[in-house]
């Protein structure tokens, strides 16, 4: 199916574009392999729409029956976690890298590279060089339009909830 077809699709294509720019600006940036700031950082579980959830089981669909017990002791630990900020159970604490990287949720690949009127939405180092003016040439992506096309493809549920349901019919 090409993108044009699908809208998470051509939404990820978007993304991927304005995330490009930025770093072809700005080889530097902080963003990249290795970095797990905003993983370790959550705050508040992530919410996915059906579109989001269905790629992301794509990616959970690999794993190995014990890896798939690991993430799943670590989503339902998330769940009842009180306190934040909160850790991605999709991140490998051994790598700093996602487990899912190429499946992984909209929210986790504009982080860092969008702001929500005038508000960003990135870790405190990056914060630290905007409140800086060492980014102030940088052409953010809107996140507010992000928000937009996302609420076009349905509502959104916590991560936690579409695992659980996912466990329960792949355990009959």
């Amino acid at each position: 199916m090409c993108n044009t077809e699908n809208p998470l699709a051509l939404l990820h294509t978007d993304i991927e574009a304005r995330v490009q720019a930025i770093r072809e600006h700005r080889p530097e940036w902080l963003c990249g392999k290795g970095c797990s700031s905003c993983c370790r950082r959550l705050a508040e579980i992530p919410q996915l729409t059906a579109a989001e959830w269905a790629l992301l089981r794509e990616g959970l669909a690999v794993f190995p029956p014990e890896q798939l017990r690991a993430i799943s002791r670590g989503v339902a630990a998330l769940a009842h976690q009180q306190s934040r900020p909160v850790t991605c159970p999709l991140l490998d604490q051994t790598t700093n890298a996602c487990l899912v990287y190429t499946h992984r949720p909209v929210a986790c690949r504009t982080y860092g590279f969008y702001v929500q009127r005038e508000l960003g939405l990135y870790c405190h180092d990056i914060e630290s060089l905007v409140a800086d003016g060492a980014l102030a040439d940088v052409l953010w992506g809107n996140h507010d339009a992000i928000d937009r096309r996302l609420a076009d493809l349905g509502q959104a549920r916590a991560l936690t909830e579409w695992f659980d349901d996912w466990m329960i019919n792949t355990q009959r």
